[in-house]
């Protein structure tokens, strides 16, 4: 028998994104986590009588640059508040001629390039090991996709995300090393995010905005943040009306994950328990909780 659970509908607002309209009951609530502090208070309201928990991923005013977004305490604090399902709302680059700025990419897969980052929750006295292959959550594309062409926004479902480190943008040997590589859009947040999120068994998916053509491209200048900002503005706008269609439509998915994304740790932990280091199992208690105490 399928399991009942109540949907609450995480939102992780990228560059431009630093609150969230139309929620009701709004309050902003200080997290703490073991992992540190995330990356802003969170916002909590409700959209049509769904719970929504909302995290400016860079902080309001946009403080914290990529690399010193502190993404384990991020998700832990989602996993605190109740969080389900998480969308991660990102702007990228485009790597392709067919995905111009404007357009929302549904991606599926993820090559991550960063190397200046927590990446796990685990750790020594605590090791395991989630599997990546699908790295995103179907049902949340589904979702997404189906709001969009209500909406009448420009989206491409699938394509893969390409995670630099930055804050820099990319030279134009590397943009045109990652087109070679088939990947569609850049970005420099959603690594680790998403891995984190699979770790933290939460439904996971990324609408990446794009913004421009990064610099690969031979008919647009190099990529600057005033050209990025004026794009970004308008996707802005665009995914708070997403939220708004796509909230509700999730709430009524109140069965488990078809993909599993909820057992994700279902056979990811290799120590043996009587060698786990107890602090560490401690720190994890919301994040593995259900396998822990199993």
């Amino acid at each position: 028998m399928s399991q009942a659970r109540e949907p609450v509908i995480g939102i992780i607002g990228g560059s431009g994104l630093y609150q969230m309209d139309g929620l009701k009951d709004v309050t902003w609530k200080k997290v703490s986590s073991p992992f540190g502090e995330p990356s802003d208070e969170l916002c909590l309201g409700t959209l049509d009588g769904t719970r929504v928990v909302f995290l400016p991923r860079h902080g309001r005013g946009h403080r914290i640059p990529p690399s010193d977004i502190n993404f384990r305490a991020n998700i832990d604090a989602l996993k605190r508040c109740g969080v389900t399902d998480l969308l991660s709302l990102s702007a990228v680059g485009g790597l392709r001629e067919e995905l111009p700025p404007g357009t929302f990419v549904v991606v599926d897969q993820f090559i991550d390039r960063t190397f200046a980052r927590e990446k796990s929750f685990f750790g020594t006295g605590l090791v395991a090991h989630v599997s990546m292959a699908k790295p995103v959550c179907s049902r949340l594309g589904d979702a997404v996709m189906a709001a969009c062409e209500v909406l009448g926004v420009a989206a491409h479902r699938g394509g893969t995300y390409l995670a630099m480190e930055g804050p820099q943008f990319s030279s134009l040997s590397e943009s045109r090393l990652y087109r070679t590589w088939g990947c569609d859009v850049i970005g420099m947040t959603n690594m680790p995010e998403a891995k984190l999120a699979r770790e933290a068994e939460l439904c996971y998916a990324t609408v990446a905005m794009v913004t421009d053509f990064d610099c690969w491209h031979p008919e647009h200048d190099a990529v600057t943040v005033d050209q990025v900002v004026s794009v970004l503005l308008g996707n802005a706008g665009k995914a708070k009306g997403l939220v708004k269609q796509v909230v509700p439509v999730l709430g009524m998915q109140q069965g488990p994950c078809r993909q599993g994304c909820h057992r994700a740790l279902d056979h990811a932990l290799i120590t043996a328990p009587d060698a786990r280091d107890p602090a560490l199992v401690e720190k994890l208690s919301v994040v593995a909780g259900r396998v822990l105490r199993s």
